[in-house]
């Protein structure tokens, strides 16, 4: 079912792709884009670097909080905020993974300021004939990873992206239709307490 899924998902990528810009998006459109996106929630696949496949559903609070939900059978919980990135197994006795926003790629596109034109944080600008897709990494921190954001247009929408990390593993998350605007209670970032913020 969750192999069907993620080819569903392709699928509607593909046809959302083919009807969008015969262009390639400019990388301060791409930003406004992002530094406009202030809340959004949706559902998204993520394929990780073993291969397995997870789905959940995804809320972000710009700047710099973010939280992944994943659907059973999977336990798991990933939470951003207070500069701080949290990973949860309910189901675990250990402690949970603790370690600073700043040394995910993710937190570019997290940023109060996004600016994909600042030197040496785009690595790659390239377009496909269907999507625009951009590389970029901490330019004081390259060490850190890159993400790898797939845009569709002719105003960007934000499609895909690819994290690698600074340990060599790769997490591809694609994401449903997201749902812009609208209010998002603060606890659900709140990294303390993810128990109290189950739905």
């Amino acid at each position: 079912m969750r192999i069907l899924k993620i080819i569903t998902l392709g699928v509607a990528f593909a046809v959302a792709a083919t009807v969008a810009s015969a262009e390639k998006l400019p990388l301060g459109s791409i930003s406004n884009y992002l530094n406009g996106m202030t809340t959004a929630k949706g559902e998204f696949t993520q394929i990780n670097s073993d291969g397995t496949i997870s789905t959940g559903t995804i809320y972000i609070k710009r700047p710099g909080r973010v939280r992944f939900e994943y659907n059973a059978p999977d336990t798991g919980l990933v939470v951003a905020g207070s500069n701080t990135v949290v990973i949860y197994d309910t189901k675990s006795n250990q402690p949970p993974e603790t370690y600073p926003l700043s040394r995910t790629p993710l937190s570019i596109i997290l940023a109060r300021n996004v600016n994909l034109n600042q030197a040496k944080m785009v690595t790659g600008h390239s377009y496909d004939g269907t999507a625009t897709t951009v590389t970029a990494q901490d330019p004081e921190n390259p060490q850190y990873g890159n993400i790898q954001m797939k845009f569709t247009g002719p105003s960007p929408e934000l499609r895909q992206w690819i994290i690698n990390d600074g340990n060599g593993s790769q997490t591809t998350v694609v994401l449903g239709e997201l749902k812009k605007g609208g209010s998002l209670p603060n606890r659900l970032f709140d990294v303390g307490s993810p128990g109290s913020m189950n739905r």
